[in-house]
């Protein structure tokens, strides 16, 4: 079962290693995924549990202290 999309990736600001994913789920918000939490499965993203989710707060909170995909995009442009 499809819990939701990830629609961008969070790195460490100094490591450039993945913290996480931003995930929007099936309700429409936006959540964060730890790296540690999932795993690749046939080119997909798996987790065990809906509850390694991590809600707003978080997200902004990583959001914050790392570096996504999109901003590297953009940057690199």
């Amino acid at each position: 079962m499809e819990t939701g999309r990830i629609v961008d990736v969070i790195f460490d600001r100094e490591s450039e290693r993945v913290l996480g994913y931003e995930v929007r789920c099936r309700d429409q918000r936006h959540r964060f995924l730890p790296a540690a939490a999932a795993s690749h499965v046939d080119g997909s993203i798996a987790i065990d549990s809906p509850f390694a989710l991590l809600d707003t707060e978080e997200l902004d909170f990583y959001r914050r202290r790392g570096r996504t995909l999109r901003t590297r995009s953009e940057s690199a442009a």
